[in-house]
């Protein structure tokens, strides 16, 4: 399939983008660039391969969904810069148009 200058302006007029007439030249060889690579894949004798379900031949196994404890206030407060007793404490980043 040729890209030509007509099916370049559809395709970027459905895109609704819009291009200086200097690159559209440019980005029209790009775009005829892909679709011979896509035509060229499309000559793969591919008739004694089995479709992929997934792109490796391991699965993995989901682990087993179970509740557990995770860190406690202490811990968590533990490595923190500024806190109070159960609180982290941050610095003010959004005023009061109010006040």
């Amino acid at each position: 399939m040729e890209v030509t200058p007509q099916i370049f302006d559809h395709i970027a007029k459905l895109a609704k983008l819009q291009f200086a007439a200097d690159e559209k030249e440019t980005l029209r060889q790009e775009m005829q660039k892909m679709v011979s690579f896509v035509e060229k894949l499309n000559e793969v004798d591919t008739t004694n391969v089995a479709p992929l379900t997934h792109m490796s031949l391991h699965h993995q196994t989901p682990r087993q969904d179970i509740a557990q404890n995770g860190n406690t206030k202490i811990e968590g407060l533990k490595n923190v810069p500024l806190k109070n007793e159960d609180y982290i404490l941050v610095p003010k980043v959004i005023e009061n148009p109010n006040k």
